[in-house]
């Protein structure tokens, strides 16, 4: 008589899809939540400022938010492979200079904005490999890189200035024109998160990025190229930095060398607080932009209510600290959750 032994894969199997789903139960009600908050402030400012959601409201608040979203949607396809970009601050800065001197000297404004892609391709690029193929950990590549990227920024811009009227108006009336309360600059953030977020569900590159961040060893041991996915993180992140600083400059129509300056801190922050874990594996661009929403708008809720923007940094510091806190929390209970999940199974 043959004894067969008892087949664990359905188990095993059910277990890991048990565990699939529940994390993204976690990352729809962090988002929901996120979402809450973000609507309940608004129509906190509404009531106290009748003017506040008007037609050149909402426009003002999508402009806000636009570069910040564009900017944490590339920063969230690094953080989810658990790694991290500081140097995006410093990449907008260069890409809306090399922009700006194009359409100084009389060059088309698509060229300008292509060139400023390709300038955030570059270093991107260039954190993307000494990350990757070197082995440095992230956050010193991209330390070291934003201090790079900013001495060349002031090396090369010095004393000069980028202004408006260095400018074609068609440039800088894109940059806050748009149908009614939807500005272009906006719509473009708008197709840019559609497109990333499509990529990252329904291809297979774009989910071995989670696969990377959840564990790093299981996934080289699975046969993903780990090196070139998280190349191909830090590239777009670049091109999404060097986007906005293009819109940037279409946006504020003024560049010089301190564009940038300490931007990567409130990217980080919109990533986090929008519930990207920063252990990597988790979150979507979704909460990314959400996150990005919701620092933006205390930035312009406060001084509707008549409250000082000294408090703007204090809030947003303690979004983190909050968002950081309920990371933790969730962990701990996923671990016991799997836990008791994977006894029952065996």
């Amino acid at each position: 008589m043959t004894v067969t032994a008892p087949d664990h894969a359905p188990a095993a199997s059910r277990a890991a899809g048990g565990a699939t789903r529940l994390v993204e139960r976690i990352a729809r009600m962090r988002e929901l939540a996120i979402l809450v908050v973000l609507l309940a402030m608004l129509a906190v400012a509404q009531a106290g400022n009748s003017a506040f959601l008007s037609a050149q409201g909402v426009k003002d608040l999508l402009l806000n938010a636009t570069l910040l979203v564009l900017v944490a949607t590339g920063q969230s396809l690094v953080v989810v492979t658990r790694n991290v970009d500081l140097s995006v601050g410093s990449v907008l800065g260069i890409s809306a200079f090399a922009a700006g001197s194009h359409l100084k000297d009389g060059g088309a404004p698509v060229t300008a904005v292509l060139l400023a892609v390709l300038t955030g391709v570059a270093f991107g690029l260039l954190n993307g490999a000494l990350v990757s193929l070197g082995r440095v950990p992230a956050l010193v590549v991209t330390l070291g890189t934003l201090y790079i990227v900013r001495g060349l920024d002031s090396l090369w811009v010095g004393s000069r200035q980028i202004t408006a009227a260095d400018l074609p108006d068609a440039f800088t009336g894109f940059g806050s024109g748009g149908p009614w309360a939807a500005p272009w600059p906006a719509l473009i953030a708008l197709a840019v998160l559609v497109a990333t977020a499509y990529w990252l569900r329904h291809f297979p590159a774009g989910r071995e990025l989670y696969a990377l961040g959840s564990h790093p060893e299981a996934a080289r041991l699975a046969g993903i190229p780990v090196r070139r996915r998280v190349l191909t993180a830090y590239t777009l992140c670049g091109a999404l930095a060097g986007l906005a600083g293009a819109l940037y400059l279409a946006r504020f129509g003024n560049v010089d060398s301190g564009t940038g300056t300490g931007y990567e801190l409130t990217v980080v922050s919109a990533v986090v607080v929008g519930g990207v874990v920063f252990t990597g594996g988790s979150g979507s661009v979704w909460g990314a932009a959400l996150g990005a929403l919701l620092l933006t708008s205390v930035g312009s809720v406060l001084p509707a209510l008549g409250v000082s923007s000294v408090w703007v940094l204090a809030i947003h510091g303690t979004l983190l600290v909050l968002a950081i806190a309920a990371d933790r929390i969730v962990a701990l209970r996923l671990a016991a959750a799997l836990k008791k999940r994977n006894a029952r199974h065996g």
